[in-house]
Order: structure tokens, then C-alpha cells, then sequence
């Protein structure tokens, strides 16, 4: 025993050494990995707070500009001053704004699209985590002339892609790619929407849930830095509100009302897909329209506009973002036949606005459609089994939860916001059911989400996951061999239609492997009335290399 320890001593000094410079280089590895996480997380307190304050200052140009145009300053109250107003300038004044609106869209935007929630996803997922600055800037204007004159939207939209310009920004200004910049975009976003609804619990999750659409760890902490400054801010100068008080008591009866939430989401749930359905449809006819009549695209928002002015003179409480008529149905003050008129108005309205592309978000005409369901059928279950049935704030409320959460696919961030807007936590069990109920059935109609279905209207394959839209990122091009000189096989191929553009996709080129079998396909170049041009050929296994190495990429930012 003794020998073996005289011979091991020696040799004990020797063999730590590789395992003490493991340790240190680990330890310095970590400490430079802190350094940079904090440098990052002091980045998105600062990009929290400019969320915020602009969040902040685009709720007062909504209310300076809605002064002037209808003579107060109470978004909230549109619709009871609008009531005052001689029917002639409920007309003229959302017919101006959507005049001034088709201009600005006309001369700064390529396509007169109003830029909003569905174009930060995108931006998330497949622009290294930048929007569009000049169409973006004209977009945010838009959406504050059309919500100051009228216009039957919401503003949480507008101020989430306005955050989302401010991080691409500050991404450009450091040099920020990849992942850090995606998850400032998540940064910005979440300070909006808290500075929004005074709701940073909420606003963290919908960044996580609906924009970066994972929840990695490496994202928390920033994104709830931001959320946090957001709120701060618009505590600061808005104080510490909330959008709605419920004056009525809004709790379970009996565990066995449970049930009659499940049906109201469904409902919910149907409502939600018809609101959609009916936004869509607006847009296609609006433009079938405006191309059989040969008008300039900057009359879109402008007819649509007076189209609304004059639904507005029946219907006031169409008119701006319908939080008085939303804390009406949670108040249960309307009865029956009112909340089916205006919620049935008030589709139409949001489709007249958005089908004629004068700006806004959807999340407040939702609130108020799921209102007024939930009070409807709070009315009908009420009578029907008064014994067993709570208030009609209730039903109101998981109406208004289940079919916003529906209309943005996030049912989590939803309930949060419910919550944190009403600050009642006692009617969890009854928004929980109605909520995923609602969600899972309108899933089954739409590409997941409004947002999501608005980017598959435009081809980008977003609601199927990373394995179907990464296939749009990667150019035919960028991936090619060059050829100097094709070979008579190559214009053999080409004639029997085995090629792929020179300005295609792996989204085109994949289903032409799959369907033919071939190992490689001539890549075409094809300019004008010039003869087609072979300038390469991609090989399906580089194709293969390229989308698994993506696959991975994004699989490992989802677990980090």
C-alpha cells in the first residue's frame, strides 16, 4: 500500500493539470458569455423603454387628432360624441382620413398594404429580424389617421410593428444578427403591447408565443426585461390603469356551469372564423372592385372610408376602437337584439376598414366581438338555467377572451391579457375553457391565426412550421454550381421541362426532385426576350445539405 502511494504521488500533480485548464478555460467562457448577456439585457431595457415611449406618444397623436377631427380627446368615448355630430361629418371625416391615408400608402409604400403584425413574423422568421422602414413609417401614419378619423380597428397592432422597426434599427446600428437580433425584435414587440394594456405578463408571453413562436430559455430574460420597461414608462406617463372595470360580480355559480363555457367557445370559436373569413373577403372584392373600375389605388381607403361614415350614422358604436361598447357587453347593459345588431355591424365595419387597407390592428374589434357574443349567449343560457348560471360579465368576459385568442392563434398570451386588463383573476376556470376550446375549433378553418392566414394569402407557408417555409429562404442560385459551359444532357433536361428558374426557391425546386428522382437539375436564366441562358445546375444533395443544416438551426435556437 505504501509503494502504490509512493508512486502515485508523484504523478498526481501532472495529471490535474489538464483538467485545472479545462476548468479555467470553462470559467472564462462563461464570464465572457455573462458579459455579453448583459450587455444585451441592458440593449433590450434600453429598446423596452423606446417601445414604450413610442407606444406612449402614438396613444396621444390618436387622441390629439381625434380631438381635432370629432372634438374629444377620450378614445374610449368615440362613439357618444360621434352621436352629437351632425350625420354629414360622420361621413366626411372617415372619408377625408382614408383619402389622406391612400396617399401616404400610394406614394411610400410599393403595394398600398399597411404593414402590421403579420410582417413582424415574418421578419422573425425569415429577415434576420428587420421590417421595412420606409413602408413601416408610412404604415404607423396611416393607422393613426385612420384610428383618429374613425376607423373601426385597433392600435396594438400599429404599435407592435413600430417597435419592431425601433429593433430593427438598433440591430442595424450594432451589427446585430441571427438569433440576438431576432430576439430584439421579441423585445420590442413585448414593450409594446405592455405599454399598450399595462400588462407586462402578458406582453412577454405574446412575444414568445405569437412573434418568436418558441419559449427558449436564451429569450426570457430579455424579453421580460423589455416588458417590464415598457410598462414602467407607460405607467409613468399614463399611470397604472386598466382598460376595463368589471362593476359586476363575475364568478362561477356552481362547477356546473363549466359546460355552457364550452359551448360559448365553440361558439366563440365560429364567430371568430366568420370575423376572419369576412376580413379576407373584404380585401379580394375591394380589389376586384377597384380593378373593374380602373380606379387609383389611393381611392381604396377613402371609398372605404365613406362606406364606413355611413354605417357609422346607424351603427356610431362602430366607430374607433369600441372599448365603450366592449365595457357596455361587460357590463351586461345591453340586451339581446343591441349586442347581435352592433357585433354583426361591427364585422362589417372591420372588414369595410381592413378590406379597404386603411390601417389598424384586429386585437380591439375582437375584444368587442367576443364581448357581445359572450353577453349573447350569457342572455339566452341566463334564462334558460337561472338556477345554475353566474352574471353576464362572465359570459362577456370568456367571450371576449376565447374569440381574441382564436383571431391571433395565442391562447395563452390571451388569457393573460383578459386578466391583466380586468385585473379579476376569479374567473380563470370559465376564460381557460372557453379560450381553448374557441382556439382549437377555428384552427381547424384558418391557417392557425389571422396573422399566419394573412401570410399564407401571400404564399409564405408560416402556420406549417420551419420545415415548410425554410425551403423559401434559400435562392436556387445561392446554391448552385456554376456552369461555364451545359452539356448537351443539360438542354436535354431543360427541354423536358427538368429545370429550375435562376430566380426560384428550394420551395419550387424540392417537389421537381421528389416528383422526377433527379440528382440534379439545370438552373435557367431567363431574361426577357433573350434565349433561356443554363448558368448552373443544383444538385439535390446540396439542397438536402443546405435545408437540414437550416432545420438544425432552427431547432437548436428553439432549445437554447
Amino acid at each position: 500500500m505504501g509503494q502504490l502511494l509512493t508512486e502515485a504521488s508523484p504523478k498526481a500533480p501532472v495529471e490535474m493539470i489538464p483538467t485545472l485548464e479545462k476548468l479555467r478555460s470553462h470559467i472564462i467562457f462563461q464570464t465572457f458569455r455573462l458579459s455579453q448577456n448583459l450587455v444585451f439585457w441592458v440593449l433590450a431595457l434600453a429598446l423596452g423603454a423606446l417601445a414604450g415611449l413610442a407606444a406612449v406618444c402614438f396613444r396621444w397623436m390618436i387622441e390629439a387628432l381625434q380631438t381635432w377631427a370629432y372634438g374629444t380627446p377620450d378614445v374610449n368615448r368615440l362613439h357618444s360624441f360621434a352621436e352629437t355630430l351632425p350625420w354629414i361629418w360622420v361621413v366626411i371625416i372617415p372619408t377625408l382620413g382614408g383619402l389622406v391615408v391612400g396617399v401616404i400608402l400610394h406614394l411610400m409604400t410599393p403595394d398600398g398594404r399597411v404593414r402590421s403584425v403579420a410582417d413582424v413574423i415574418e421578419a422573425t422568421a425569415l429577415n434576420d429580424g428587420r421590417v421595412e422602414y420606409k413602408a413601416g413609417l408610412a404604415s404607423a401614419v396611416a393607422s393613426w389617421i385612420t384610428l383618429s378619423t374613425g376607423g373601426s380597428t385597433g392600435r396594438e397592432g400599429p404599435m407592435v410593428h413600430i417597435g419592431a422597426m425601433i429593433a430593427s434599427k438598433l440591430a442595424d446600428m450594432f451589427r446585430i444578427h441571427g438569433v440576438p437580433a431576432r430576439d430584439l425584435l421579441g423585445c420590442a414587440v413585448a414593450a409594446a403591447v405592455s405599454a399598450s394594456f399595462n400588462a407586462p405578463i402578458a406582453g412577454a408571453i405574446f412575444a414568445l408565443e405569437v412573434i418568436l413562436r418558441h419559449f427558449a430559455i436564451h429569450a426570457l430574460a430579455p424579453i421580460v426585461i423589455a416588458s417590464v420597461a415598457g410598462t414602467v414608462v407607460s405607467q409613468i406617463f399614463l399611470g397604472d390603469f386598466r382598460e376595463f372595470t368589471l362593476p359586476t360580480e363575475t364568478e362561477l355559480s356552481f362547477y356546473a356551469e363549466l359546460p355552457a363555457f364550452i359551448l360559448l367557445g365553440l361558439i366563440c370559436g365560429g364567430v371568430a372564423v366568420i370575423m376572419m373569413k369576412s376580413l379576407f373577403f373584404a380585401d379580394d372584392i375591394g380589389s376586384k372592385v377597384m380593378t373593374r373600375l380602373g380606379l387609383p389605388r389611393f381611392m381604396r381607403p377613402a371609398f372605404a372610408g365613406f362606406l364606413l361614415g355611413g354605417l357609422a350614422t346607424q351603427f356610431p358604436s362602430i366607430i374607433g376602437v369600441g372599448y365603450e361598447t366592449t365595457f357596455a357587453a361587460l357590463s351586461g347593459t345591453l340586451i339581446l337584439s343591441q349586442a347581435i345588431l352592433i357585433a354583426v355591424a361591427k364585422t362589417v365595419a372591420v372588414s369595410i376598414t381592413v378590406g379597404g387597407r386603411m390601417g389598424g390592428g384586429v386585437f380591439s374589434p375582437s375584444l368587442m366581438l367576443g364581448a357581445l357574443t359572450g353577453l349573447s349567449f350569457g342572455i339566452v343560457a341566463t334564462a334558460l338555467f337561472p338556477d345554475v348560471s353566474g352574471g353576464l360579465s362572465l359570459y362577456a368576459l370568456a367571450g371576449m377572451g376565447a374569440l381574441a385568442a382564436a383571431v391571433l392563434g395565442a391562447p395563452i398570451s390571451t388569457i393573460l391579457i383578459i386578466f391583466e386588463l380586468t385585473g379579476n383573476w376569479q374567473a380563470a376556470l370559465a376564460v381557460m375553457v372557453a379560450v381553448s376550446i374557441s382556439v382549437a375549433f377555428a384552427s381547424r378553418y384558418v391557417d392557425r391565426s389571422f396573422f399566419l392566414t394573412q401570410l399564407e394569402r401571400r404564399n409564405i407557408h408560416m402556420a406549417a412550421g420551419p420545415q415548410t417555409y425554410l425551403l423559401s429562404v434559400f435562392a436556387n442560385k445561392s446554391i448552385m454550381v456554376p456552369l461555364a459551359s451545359p452539356e448537351e444532357k443539360h438542354w436535354e433536361m431543360v427541354e423536358r421541362g427538368l429545370y429550375v428558374s435562376e430566380k426560384g426557391t428550394l420551395e419550387g425546386a424540392m417537389p421537381v426532385f421528389e416528383r422526377t428522382g433527379a440528382v440534379f437539375l439545370p438552373v435557367v436564366r431567363i431574361q426577357g426576350d433573350a434565349p433561356a441562358e443554363i448558368i448552373g445546375i443544383l444538385n439535390h444533395l446540396d439542397a438536402l445539405r443546405a435545408y437540414n443544416k437550416a432545420l438544425a438551426a432552427v431547432s437548436a435556437e428553439e432549445h437554447s
